[in-house]
């Protein structure tokens, strides 16, 4: 049986606007297996966001429990979830998130700068990465100077040049025409074939998540299995 790399059981999430409660997760559980490509799906509002910013560690439950590769991670604190995030969860955006001032190479190096580990000098390891999304010949270029789709394959490459346990993708054809958008769910899927890359997308399109193992709905701030 393939090892669960999140456990989430009756996650908790409530922001307060003034005097007003807003539920945005309501007891929400999920476990994804190791290696495993799932979509996440719902309308606005569902929580699917929310979801998205506990699994990266970018934010923590009111209550419920989340495990990360073995790792309780909802009590951390602040600078523990930071180390997390950066060690074992990557992000594909939307927008791409790239730093328009550096080049592809230097924003994949971006996550091992703080990192002192190993033996494999960042630029090796970055560029190892850009030659396995297809643009070894682009590393020296900035993203004003790259198509759209290239831009994602540097996200990508920067999502996982740390080796990490999950990749999380928030729209990431969003933003990309019918061809690129392919191509990248292409790139994406021959990764988790080749690597074993555990990929979590949010999507609201449909021919996105028939891509995936499973797709999970959520709707109201849980999982909505009807």
């Amino acid at each position: 049986m393939a090892k669960n790399v999140v456990k989430v059981l009756n996650l908790v999430k409530t922001y307060h606007m003034g005097e007003v409660a807003v539920h945005a997760l309501r007891g929400l559980s999920l476990n994804i297996s190791k290696g495993e490509i799932m979509a996440i799906m719902g309308p606005s509002g569902s929580g699917k966001s929310t979801l998205m910013n506990i699994l990266g560690c970018l934010d923590r439950p009111t209550s419920g429990t989340y495990v990360l590769n073995g790792e309780k991670v909802e009590d951390l604190s602040g600078d523990q979830l930071a180390e997390i995030r950066n060690r074992q969860v990557g992000f594909v955006f939307q927008s791409y998130n790239l730093l328009s001032r550096l080049s592809a190479l230097e924003n994949v190096m971006l996550p091992l700068r703080y990192q002192h580990n190993g033996h494999e000098s960042p630029r090796v390891k970055a560029e190892a990465q850009l030659a396995r999304v297809g643009l070894q010949d682009r590393i020296l270029h900035r993203p004003n100077e790259l198509s759209g789709g290239e831009q994602q394959r540097v996200a990508i490459a920067r999502a996982l040049v740390n080796e990490p346990a999950i990749v999380l993708a928030d729209e990431p054809t969003g933003n990309l025409d019918s061809r690129s958008g392919a191509e990248i769910m292409e790139l994406l899927i021959s990764l988790n074939q080749e690597k074993g890359v555990t990929l979590i997308i949010v999507t609201h399109d449909a021919k996105v998540a028939q891509l995936a193992q499973r797709a999970v709905h959520i709707l109201d701030g849980r999982v909505n299995n009807e």
